[in-house]
């Protein structure tokens, strides 16, 4: 169950994509910069939208097996994230995700979940929340970087913000054009867990910019678990407040759903 509920938290897929999208040119960090600059130009990148909906392949992996999947998520910001993950056309999971719960199903053992973050976090290595997954999913710092104290360096062409606090040390690593996340990485050493989210490139709608794929690596008790997340396109502010979009999800509603086409 523990794989297709991160599957069904952080992948997305498949759309027919209505806005044009371009690959950002990244540029490499060469003068040193204060981190309160740096953190004013990665958030220089709006994120304004009421609605998104983005479909993606997926592919996740541990040490015992491997499994592509696609996935459907539409996303009413700060407020609600609707996802359906499908193996070879199939539904197999869905999922309601809000800053207070986890809904989750899952078709293979008629399995449900209701409740907080705390099995997630666990597992993925670090305490996650409803903001730090909508973050990861569209490409934004995890943290909130105009809080607490950063030391800022270069690191391979990057520009580095680091931080320590509680057993837990938080590095981020942004490109130089638009200060773009390049990746992020959250180490409890005492708890020997960590995560590892990477960007590799984003594409650049008209509304805004997206991550074009993601890396993710977890580690936690010496288990390592990777997910790699392709974007396909997206959709930007579309009527998706129906109930038929947004709908009470409850375990009886998510068995009935998998007949629906609609999630």
């Amino acid at each position: 169950m523990k794989k297709y509920i991160a599957l069904a938290l952080m992948a997305l897929a498949f759309v027919s994509c209505k806005t044009t999208k371009t690959v950002i040119a990244e540029a490499k960090a060469t003068e040193e910069i204060p981190a309160k600059t740096v953190a004013e130009n990665h958030y220089a990148n709006k994120k304004d939208f009421k609605t998104l909906y983005i479909k993606a392949s997926a592919r996740y992996e541990d040490e015992k097996q491997s499994q592509n999947v696609t996935a459907e998520i539409k996303i009413l910001k700060d407020e609600k994230i609707l996802v359906s993950i499908r193996f070879l056309g199939i539904t197999m999971a869905k999922a309601l995700i809000t800053p207070k719960e986890v809904k989750y199903y899952e078709k293979l053992g008629g399995k449900f979940f209701e409740g907080d973050y705390a099995a997630l976090s666990k597992w993925l290595g670090t305490d996650l929340d409803y903001s730090k997954v909508q973050n990861m999913l569209i490409g934004q710092a995890l943290d909130d970087l105009t809080k607490g104290k950063y030391k800022t360096s270069i690191e391979d062409k990057l520009y580095k913000l680091e931080t320590s606090s509680a057993g837990t040390e938080k590095t981020f690593y942004f490109e130089a054009s638009k200060f773009l996340i390049k990746k992020e990485e959250i180490t409890q050493s005492a708890k020997n867990r960590s995560l590892l989210v990477s960007y590799p490139n984003h594409k650049e709608y008209p509304m805004m910019n997206l991550p074009a794929e993601f890396l993710i690596e977890a580690f936690n008790e010496g288990k390592k678990t990777t997910i790699n997340i392709d974007y396909n396109a997206a959709t930007f502010n579309e009527e998706l407040l129906s109930h038929t979009a947004f709908p009470m999800v409850t375990k009886e509603y998510l068995l009935s759903s998998f007949a629906k086409t609609v999630f």
